[in-house]
């Protein structure tokens, strides 16, 4: 005998089928934040760039322009958080739209790699073919840059503390006894990757900025102009750094890797598992920030009803979609 149950949360519709909305419990939020930024990033470039134009300062000019590729990083990021949103209902989309903000980020986190080779790149090059700078002129930009870069990540700053409250049902398929019940439990969350990526993007140009002014200002007191190339390089390894940990952290979601944070598949053994009932497959992965989902298929000499072992579950509050699959033992 075979008997399979599905627990879908948080939302569960009449007649017995299932939502999968697995978005982050700040989902909206984190939205608003990132157009927000993505506003004063415009601002910003429009006001260098006709500052620039106007008082014929290549430095504010050039530094518009790096504002337009950043609010273009931000805008894969903003987009995805609208697609998410929109196509929540889509039905081609079998698990949810969770995962738009992890793709998104892999994106991100690919811009953020070149744009970090770009700066190692143009440093290194700085050291054998120096340049004329305008200390004065260019600390006044980077300066400006700084608080903007401070005020936006202000903005996407992700907060830890996330509460999640599920409310689940099952059904056994063939049978369709229906088991209903609510489930109240407290999830730890878990990061979204996509505010994520702009945070760094953001972080990345904080960074550049304070390495700048640093280096400008020993550069204009004790001309020590070669720091303004090594500070370049310096910064490029930094943010090619955070880049790799992003790509692995995204692509890991991406490719339904088994989820390390709390490992679920771990305490969903010790509370199934039991001397006579074992777990004879797991697949346990993420499908939306604060959102897992698993299958499970237990071997047991006496199965019980799909709610008994849903109820065992209950505590762990990231799992929002579990399929159970119970096989009679046969003796011998």
């Amino acid at each position: 005998m075979t008997v399979t149950t599905d627990h879908s949360h948080p939302h569960a519709h009449a007649h017995g089928t299932h939502g999968h909305v697995f978005l982050g419990e700040d989902h909206a939020r984190n939205e608003r934040r990132v157009w927000a930024v993505i506003a004063l990033t415009t601002v910003m470039m429009v006001a260098e760039i006709a500052a620039g134009s106007w008082f014929g300062s290549m430095a504010l000019t050039a530094d518009g322009w790096h504002m337009a590729t950043h609010a273009g990083a931000m805008l894969i990021s903003a987009l995805a958080y609208l697609y998410a949103r929109r196509q929540i209902k889509n039905a081609r989309f079998t698990f949810g739209t969770g995962k738009f903000g992890d793709l998104a980020g892999f994106a991100s986190a690919v811009v953020l790699g070149v744009a970090a080779l770009m700066i190692a790149w143009e440093s290194l090059l700085r050291f054998f073919t120096p340049v004329d700078i305008d200390f004065n002129q260019a600390i006044a930009v980077a300066a400006i840059g700084l608080v903007v870069n401070i005020v936006s990540a202000w903005l996407l700053k992700d907060d830890d503390h996330h509460h999640d409250h599920g409310h689940g049902h099952g059904h056994t398929h063939g049978s369709h006894a229906h088991h209903g019940h609510h489930a109240h439990h407290e999830s730890h969350g878990s990061k979204d990757n996509n505010l994520r990526s702009a945070y760094l993007h953001v972080l990345a140009d904080a960074l550049t900025s304070v390495l700048a002014i640093v280096a400008l200002f020993l550069g204009k007191w004790n001309g020590w102009t070669f720091l303004d190339p090594a500070m370049g390089i310096v910064g490029g390894i930094v943010i090619a750094r955070w880049s790799w940990g992003l790509l692995r952290s995204t692509g890991a979601v991406l490719v339904d890797a088994v989820p390390r944070a709390g490992d679920l598949s771990t305490q969903i053994r010790s509370r199934l598992e039991t001397a006579e009932e074992r777990i004879t497959d797991l697949h346990v992965w993420q499908v939306g920030p604060g959102h897992h989902a698993a299958i499970v298929a237990i071997r047991s000499p006496s199965p019980q009803a799909p709610s008994f072992y849903r109820q065992k579950l209950e505590a762990i509050g990231e799992l929002s979609h579990i399929t159970v699959e119970i096989n009679a033992a046969h003796p011998g």
